[in-house]
């Protein structure tokens, strides 16, 4: 069944789709979200920006032409004064663009070496023999007090780089003899029976070391989105690996997976699948694993289906799954919880398979999501798109909706 209600963060998250897709149209965006293309319209006057990103990624404004002042005609003689005008204000403005643009093709090169704001200091002491100082800081976008400041603590500057190599030297000796040593095991080999006066503070250790490319071996550790509570209830397993339902809205299973990033943080995307078609009823991505993340989704799902009565909720052992409050609110929306044994992913290998699907088909062969932006937009346009356009096997090749719509004439209350 198509969706009827929608939240106003799904209304936004789809006119925000719609914007940043380059060349997209109302109408192709609509079909991506299996909604009608006024109702996309209607959003977009609601809480659109008014800008649209065109096909060759330029974003683009539209103006509303200001009318006619209504001014008499200009004389032939004031027409030639305005030209003349404009043609010296062009030139003007020419020969400054002309200027600006081989100023920062110069500084292009200085930008890529890692502390930005040094290398426009740096760019604006080497061209100062060249160009006015004062020209040079407003391109680059610093004040010129600052850039005297610098100017004026070179010595200083160069004693402490001096300083940071040796140690950097030193560093290097230790760390040779043993890759597994960290900062804080430097720092105590290197302080080992050395006079007061040379003793080195932990992070400038660190710091140096970092700025060096040194750094001690580390196992990468694998993301734990099951984390195990223990807890007084026992809630039994009441689908034993029979990820099967004889209608609509009668079995779920649900899990959480991180969604990497880049920078090195995660976003976790929790969901409520339906056994009988894999429809994704229900879904909230955060930046967290608290309760509220997976009572979302749960809340997502009661949205779509209208009511959850009597279905049955299947997870894993997860803490927050434990938890008392989204035990109550099971309670409360008449939902019977199922959980598998601990330990085991076979017992909730749908969610699984969901999951490993979703991160495959967006990421491909990248590994991480550029930044938290990106991933929420990505994520959206594949969920919404799996439950109304992306053929899945076990729906005969038809979408999750397009399924349940041809093999349930109504969608029944849990039974």
């Amino acid at each position: 069944m198509a969706r009827k209600n929608y939240s106003e963060e799904f209304c936004r998250q789809a006119v925000d789709l719609y914007e940043s897709t380059p060349g997209a149209s109302l109408k192709s965006i609509a079909a991506d979200l299996g909604i009608e293309r006024a109702t996309l319209r209607r959003w977009v006057d609601l809480y659109g920006t008014g800008k649209k990103t065109a096909a060759d990624g330029t974003t683009a404004t539209r103006h509303v032409s200001s009318p006619d002042s209504g001014s008499p005609p200009e004389t032939p003689e004031q027409k030639i004064a305005r030209l003349e005008a404009e043609n010296a204000a062009l030139r003007a403005d020419k020969t400054k663009l002309t200027t600006e643009r081989e100023i920062l093709r110069q500084a292009a090169k200085y930008f890529g070496r890692g502390d930005e704001l040094v290398s426009r200091f740096q760019f604006v002491a080497d061209q100062s023999t060249t160009y006015p100082v004062k020209r040079l800081c407003e391109l680059v976008e610093i004040e010129r007090s600052s850039y005297y400041a610098w100017v004026k603590a070179a010595p200083a500057r160069q004693a402490r780089a001096a300083a940071d190599a040796a140690l950097a030297d030193r560093i290097r000796k230790v760390h040779t003899g043993d890759n597994t040593c960290g900062a804080p095991r430097i720092t105590a080999e290197l302080n080992d029976g050395a006079p007061a006066d040379q003793r080195v503070n932990h992070k400038r250790v660190a710091r140096v070391m970092r700025v060096n490319g040194i750094a001690g071996y580390r196992r990468r550790r694998k993301v734990r989105t099951t984390i195990p509570e223990p807890t007084d209830q026992k809630v039994p397993d009441l689908l034993n690996r029979d990820f099967t339902a004889p209608a609509p809205n009668q079995r779920y299973v649900g899990d959480i997976t991180y969604l990497p990033l880049a920078d090195g943080n995660n976003l976790y995307l929790a969901t409520v699948i339906d056994c009988y078609s894999r429809r994704l009823a229900g879904w909230a991505i955060a930046n967290h694993m608290r309760t509220e993340l997976v009572t979302d989704a749960l809340k997502a799902a009661q949205a779509t289906r209208g009511t959850l009565t009597g279905a049955i909720f299947h997870s894993d052992h997860g803490s927050v799954y434990t938890s008392k409050d989204y035990a109550r609110l099971c309670t409360e929306l008449g939902v019977t919880q199922s959980m598998g044994a601990v330990g085991t992913s076979a017992d909730n290998s749908l969610a699984e398979s969901f999951n490993a699907t979703l991160k495959r088909e967006i990421l491909q062969d990248d590994k991480t999501w550029p930044d938290e932006t990106t991933c929420r937009r990505q994520t959206f346009r594949w969920l919404v798109r799996y439950n109304t356009h992306r053929r899945h096997s076990w729906c005969h090749y038809q979408s999750p909706t397009t399924y349940e719509t041809s093999t349930a004439t109504t969608l029944p209350s849990a039974a």
